[in-house]
């Protein structure tokens, strides 16, 4: 059991690794170019493919990992709505996937957020990480639905949204080079990522403004 645990380690890292690689590179290259759609494509199946090994791995016996699993599942949300967002430059509503994928991920961040003020109650760590990500979680999908129901009355919010999710699926990536790849674990390894990434992403957002 240890050495299939050790090879999906191993392919999880691999995946993450092309995800970090190409998805720094899309950031380098023209924003909509052939090549930084070619990168964007690389750095989805890398990210989701990595993010899919590490599932099954945060239950598997010895590496019991509950955070690491539902930051599994919000670097897919990440990935999945971000390209999502890509198919309302030429629709002007919602389906029901969209819906799905948002809906999914507002309920684990209120899971997240749950266990978090649970573990602050209980002096259990890494608390302070579940309310930290749960709250962005939270954020992000909130602003999913308000997106959803006023997507028909603007302009560029798709790209904005697009931005927004796969640069945060970059973060992760970085974070977790960080954390697994260069063994740094504290605390601020884990928040400053996000914390920079956001600043980041805040310069996009007002570099393509919304028109309505």
């Amino acid at each position: 059991m240890e050495e299939t645990i050790k090879i999906l380690i191993y392919i999880h890292a691999f995946c993450g690794g092309i995800g970090l690689i190409t998805g720094i590179g899309s950031i380098i290259v023209k924003k909509g170019s052939a090549l930084h759609k070619q990168m964007g494509n690389l750095f989805s199946i890398g990210m989701i493919s990595s993010s899919l090994i590490s599932i099954p791995i945060s239950w598997m016996p010895k590496h019991e990992n509950l955070f690491l699993f539902l930051i599994g599942l919000f670097t897919i949300y990440l990935v999945l709505a971000g390209n999502r967002a890509l198919t309302f430059k030429n629709k002007t509503e919602a389906d029901l996937i969209d819906k799905v994928v948002s809906g999914v991920m507002f309920l684990f961040s209120i899971i997240m957020i749950s266990l978090g003020v649970y573990g602050f109650l209980n002096n259990k760590s890494l608390s302070i990480l579940y309310v930290f990500f749960g709250a962005f979680g939270l954020l992000l999908t909130i602003k999913d639905f308000k997106f959803y129901n006023n997507s028909k009355h603007t302009k560029n919010a798709w790209l904005i949204s697009h931005l927004g999710k796969m640069i945060g699926a970059l973060i992760a990536s970085i974070t977790a080079f960080i954390i697994a790849g260069l063994g740094i674990g504290s605390l601020i390894s884990w928040i400053l990522p996000t914390v920079l990434g956001t600043f980041y992403i805040i310069y996009w957002k007002r570099k393509v403004k919304i028109k309505r």
